[in-house]
């Protein structure tokens, strides 16, 4: 491998949702996971593209083939145009992050990509066959030990990183994680809006609204506990734009979230040698794009009173939080850790 200086290294986060991207050049990228292809002539002539990637292919979703291709956190399986779009995701921030003008240079490329905690080794394949061609050197690690490198918790610390498809936690005893400190749990995200959905259908058959509709809402309002105050929304009734009081339904669809997560961030610390559990429970960082539902790292802290008490940090800005822990490993690891691609 060539000198460290002589290469440009990257983290990437490859998310449900968001996919982020940061590099040794100092530039940072974030990508909504979304690639779609124009599903016939006349979308291609409108949008006088092949593929539309991110908030583009989002917006033009009604004239596209769209495709979202990572689901609870891994590649779809059985899908050709999932594999593609995991690619053109792959490609699109890669290219952002300047990677084909460095290679043009001949300067190698080393990247660090996250996966959830429990991804099947299949699914690691998968990943390797898209980065074929992208980059020189891969190292494949779980995301709450990338996001434990890069905050330099690395010790006595549990990871909790709640995205859109998964939550992944993660305990660091000062060395490379064992299967045994992870955990993936689905329910993240996608299953908040999921129930999130359901319950204002049941509750006001008569509003028209779409998925994406109610992820913005959430992410506008989600919240566990007490608020004050209520969460207010429009949606057509009967082709006129109505205001809905929501607030029950997102304080039940995002509560939902919690006995799974306590159960796990519980079952992980008591594997933690006894007289190291005070530490690691006084040591947990929230983080992912779920974590910043409102009340929710207080709620976590209150459950850990159940085992003696705690403390959680939420992480203010989660949206990098990722990327920069793969460029911290991927500035930091031996030649020795790295896997060769095919170019």
């Amino acid at each position: 491998m060539e000198n460290e200086t002589k290469a440009l290294s990257v983290g990437v986060d490859l998310g449900t949702s968001r996919s982020a991207i940061s590099a040794s050049s100092g530039e940072r990228h974030l990508v909504l996971s979304y690639v779609g292809w124009p599903v016939d002539m006349v979308a291609r002539k409108v949008l006088k593209q092949d593929v539309l990637i991110g908030e583009e292919a989002l917006e033009n979703r009604l004239m596209l083939d769209l495709h979202r291709p990572l689901e609870s956190g891994l590649i779809k399986e059985g899908s050709d145009r999932d594999a593609m779009a995991v690619r053109e995701l792959l490609q699109q921030l890669l290219t952002l992050a300047g990677v084909s003008e460095a290679r043009e240079q001949g300067i190698p490329v080393r990247a660090v990509v996250g996966v959830p905690a429990e991804a099947m080794r299949v699914n690691k394949q998968q990943l390797r066959a898209s980065m074929e061609g992208l980059v020189d050197f891969l190292m494949i690690v779980s995301e709450p030990f990338a996001v434990a490198y890069g905050l330099d918790a690395l010790l006595h610390a549990l990871i909790i990183d709640i995205g859109a498809g998964t939550t992944d936690m993660c305990v660091m005893n000062g060395r490379y994680p064992k299967d045994e400190d992870q955990k993936t749990l689905t329910m993240a995200g996608d299953s908040i809006d999921d129930q999130l959905e359901q319950l204002i259908q049941t509750r006001y058959p008569e509003a028209h609204f779409s998925r994406h509709m109610v992820t913005a809402w959430k992410e506008g309002g989600s919240f566990v506990g007490q608020l004050s105050g209520k969460i207010m929304v429009s949606a057509p009734a009967q082709g006129k734009p109505t205001d809905f009081d929501i607030t029950e339904d997102m304080r039940t669809a995002c509560s939902a979230l919690l006995p799974p997560v306590v159960e796990a961030m519980i079952d992980l610390i008591s594997r933690v040698e006894p007289e190291y559990q005070a530490k690691v429970r006084n040591n947990v960082i929230l983080t992912g794009g779920s974590s910043l539902i409102s009340g929710l790292g207080a709620a976590l802290q209150e459950a850990l009173l159940e085992v003696g008490g705690g403390k959680v940090r939420v992480v203010k800005d989660p949206a990098f939080v990722g990327s920069d822990g793969g460029l911290a490993i991927a500035t930091d690891a031996p030649d020795s850790d790295w896997e060769t691609l095919a170019t």
